[in-house]
């Protein structure tokens, strides 16, 4: 979810019903040296509380100071990344990399929880590998090691983000722990969260890349908790909801130049599973001025709401 979690997505998300939402993750090296792009990750707004600032690293004092730094600007607990399963994160020893290192993981995360006053949460896969799952070695040892609650990725770092996540992991890490343990990986619609939750008792449920561009799925999971159903979310408030994260998008940036081919990323979740959507995918990411896709997409809403009075839009 790097360069996705950002102030304009992160507001999004908890205006439509995310109860809790994480930074993009942060390099600790780059905290403590500075780096202006990764200080102004540290940013958090009052309204996107309660936050989390996410920070990943393979050294544990270098995490100490990072953490530290993390600290003073506010969030409301930080979380350790140890699951991020990209080569040149892990293949340094920092995210799922740490797997391979169960000592200077459980090192890492008592420093860091020794470090700060604020609560210290973990997110973790449950193995390096289908042939080293350690999982439920890993949990209780971050327990002890001061996490206050578990995130768990059930895929391993050689799946990546392929294959099916393995949700029978859950009830038997929980079995082992007395934090909250978080499920993540494949939550995907509001019926998959049910699931997810019926399942495996887990706490909470994370949701990753099934929201980007489309943050309604926090609404339509606890419309689906309270009812059983839940409504398609019409054209025109997509196309709102875009655009006001577009703005905020482009302040965060101050080079409209920049933002809006930048920005593309999110437009295929705004629109998926609509008449049109793929051209107007390849429109909207040639479109060079925010005046241009404000256009754009109140033409297409005409035209759409013509063509179809009754939208036919994909949950």
């Amino acid at each position: 979810m790097e360069d996705v979690t950002d102030e304009s997505f992160r507001i999004q998300c908890r205006r439509l019903g995310a109860d809790v939402v994480y930074t993009e993750f942060i390099s600790s090296e780059a905290l403590i040296r500075k780096v202006v792009k990764s200080r102004r990750k540290l940013v958090t707004l009052e309204e996107e509380r309660p936050v989390a600032i996410q920070i990943y690293g393979g050294d544990p004092e270098v995490m100490r100071e990072a953490a530290q730094i993390s600290e003073a600007s506010g969030p409301d607990f930080l979380d350790i990344n140890c699951g991020c399963w990209v080569k040149n994160v892990a293949g340094k020893g920092a995210g799922a990399g740490l797997l391979k290192d169960l000592p200077r993981m459980d090192k890492m995360v008592r420093t860091v929880a020794d470090a700060v006053k604020l609560p210290v949460t973990v997110k973790t896969r449950i193995g390096w590998d289908h042939e080293s799952i350690n999982v439920l070695d890993v949990a209780p040892m971050l327990e002890q090691a001061g996490a206050a609650a578990l995130t768990i990725h059930c895929r391993t770092r050689s799946q990546g983000h392929s294959g099916n996540a393995d949700w029978s992991w859950i009830p038997r890490i929980k079995e082992r722990v007395s934090i909250p343990v978080f499920l993540n990986g494949d939550v995907n619609s509001p019926e998959a969260a049910e699931q997810a939750f019926r399942e495996t008792g887990c706490d909470a449920v994370m949701v990753a890349r099934a929201a980007i561009g489309n943050p309604f799925i926090f609404r339509q999971i606890k419309e689906y908790f309270a009812t059983g159903s839940y409504a398609i979310t019409p054209l025109a408030e997509r196309i709102e909801v875009c655009l006001a994260q577009l703005r905020h998008y482009m302040t965060l940036r101050s080079d409209e130049a920049h933002a809006i081919p930048s920005f593309r990323k999110y437009y295929s979740g705004y629109f998926s599973g609509m008449r049109g959507a793929a051209k107007l995918r390849g429109e909207l990411v040639r479109l060079p001025t925010y005046a241009a896709v404000e256009d754009r997409l109140y033409r297409f809403l005409a035209e759409y709401e013509q063509e179809a009075p009754v939208l036919e839009l994909a949950a």
